[in-house]
């Protein structure tokens, strides 16, 4: 099945699940494939360019299923085939860099998204790593790079220079703040662009928040040239201030706010 893959990092993307919300945190978190489908759907219909999902178990537990990733991608791109598809390795403290390369030789989405550190927890790229990122590369796989911190961004950079892939439109996300209630600080964001410079990295890049400093970050990142992620992922709170009634309400008026950015 072909997939669509932009050249460009989408302006606008939507993270409607993310591993950790569930339905006691708001009832339309989407957890089965057709809610992730409907969702995906209903949030490009009002702006979003691009969804990153993760996959539930039948307890609505976040796996690494490689079937199910299928499931969902193929579904997805029946519904909105101008869509850019981003699977995630996220290992939420369970699963194993193998574990994680295995979903994406198994899986080769047209999108996905790596927490660097996860993927290279020592912070040294071993040669299945180089074999890993070359071969997503070579099969045109758009791998985002998931940057917690900015030392992230130096990890980046080492990899791409030992696998000799191309520093030139790398796609990076940069998370500012923590699920666990860590405060995002638009602040932060200048550092990692530098750390992108100092690194020579010419790279896309794009910002989430999280909590009620959600939307100043998203301010920040599309002022310096970013793009954003939104969704239930990061944070249920509209612009407003008031809770979310949907995913794709929340995508709609993030659009209509920062529509002369995006």
């Amino acid at each position: 099945m072909n997939f669509f893959k932009p050249e460009q990092l989408p302006k606008l993307m939507v993270a409607p699940n993310g591993a950790r919300p569930m339905k006691k945190d708001h009832p339309k978190v989407p957890i089965t494939i057709s809610e992730i489908v409907r969702t995906g759907k209903a949030c490009f219909d009002v702006g979003a360019d691009a969804i990153h999902f993760h996959i539930r178990d039948k307890k609505g537990v976040h796996v690494l299923d490689s079937g199910l990733c299928k499931e969902a991608l193929n579904e997805l791109n029946r519904m909105v085939p101008n869509m850019h598809l981003q699977i995630t390795t996220e290992a939420v403290g369970r699963y194993s860099p193998e574990e994680m390369r295995k979903l994406a030789y198994d899986v080769m989405p047209p999108g996905i998204s790596i927490g660097i550190r996860e993927m290279i927890p020592t912070r040294k790229p071993t040669t299945d790593d180089i074999k890993f990122y070359q071969k997503l590369t070579q099969e045109g796989c758009k791998i985002q790079h998931i940057c917690y911190e900015p030392n992230d961004v130096n990890l980046v950079s080492n990899l791409l220079d030992i696998s000799k892939i191309s520093k030139n439109k790398v796609w990076c996300m940069f998370v500012i703040g923590h699920y666990s209630g860590k405060a995002s600080n638009p602040g932060n964001i200048s550092s990692f662009v530098e750390r992108l410079k100092t690194c020579d990295i010419e790279s896309d890049w794009a910002v989430c928040g999280f909590g009620k400093e959600e939307i100043s970050c998203l301010e920040t990142a599309v002022k310096l040239g970013g793009k954003i992620r939104v969704g239930f992922e990061n944070s249920l709170i509209m612009p407003d201030g008031s809770i979310a009634p949907s995913n794709e309400a929340k995508v709609k008026a993030v659009n209509d706010l920062f529509r002369q950015y995006l």
